[in-house]
């Protein structure tokens, strides 16, 4: 039985004043910072991977333990399925899967989106379900769309392999709506046109972070969309 989960708290009631500027300027200047070693090899385990096996692409950004991952393995059988989070802690709390079904990477999600992008990886869908909100008003560049690898994420859906079939689909949730709201508005500034819902209740949580917030009585939200020939 899970305990209770708190919802969102945010000083901030509405699309943030600066979203709309700080989603431009980031699409106007990328970020060159050096990329650590480790991304670097999460990379390669990645590339090496598909060099053996090749196959279209699915990312789980920010995948916490892997519960996700491991579900839209099952979702998305003919591909590769990749988890990525920045901490070993959690991924080591991953029961293991001996068959290869999916891949879990230790690894900034912001460098290793803009590592695929300079080797010319693309993706069919990215997931991007419950990354921590943020809510407080002085963060919003810690927020996906509003952080200097929401560049890396465009190009990556934007850049997606030739004949790998439709359009690059993107998909975020958040148990908070002026989270989903401002993704979509900053995934509009970009030219990837989208939609904000509900989430609908399904047979089974995509994450253990869905299930505990369904299961506290929260409404969940998430953009979807998919990725246009003129992205920038």
């Amino acid at each position: 039985m899970h305990a209770q989960s708190s919802r969102p708290s945010s000083n901030q009631p509405h699309l943030h004043p600066k979203l709309a500027a700080t989603v431009r300027r980031h699409l106007g200047a990328r970020s060159r910072k050096p990329v650590a070693p480790h991304n670097v090899a999460a990379c390669k385990v990645l590339l090496a991977e598909l060099a053996a096996r090749p196959r279209p692409l699915v990312l789980d950004s920010f995948c916490g333990t892997g519960h996700s991952t491991a579900a839209l393995a099952r979702r998305h059988p003919g591909h590769l399925v990749v988890g990525i989070d920045k901490s070993g802690h959690r991924l080591d709390r991953h029961p293991a899967d001996p068959a290869g079904h999916y891949l879990l990477l230790r690894a900034e999600c912001g460098d290793l989106w803009r590592l695929l992008v300079e080797e010319g990886v693309g993706v069919d869908h990215h997931y991007l379900l419950y990354p921590n909100p943020w809510p407080k008003a002085k963060h919003l560049q810690r927020r996906v769309h509003g952080g200097a690898g929401f560049y890396w994420l465009l190009q990556l859906a934007a850049g997606r392999r030739p004949g790998a079939g439709a359009p690059s689909r993107i998909e975020l949730r958040s148990n908070w709506q002026t989270y989903v709201e401002e993704f979509g508005v900053a995934m509009h500034l970009a030219g990837f046109p989208g939609s904000v819902a509900r989430v609908p209740p399904g047979p089974a949580d995509l994450s253990l972070f869905e299930h505990k917030y369904r299961a506290s009585g929260h409404e969940l939200w998430s953009y979807t969309g998919r990725a246009s020939p003129a992205a920038p």
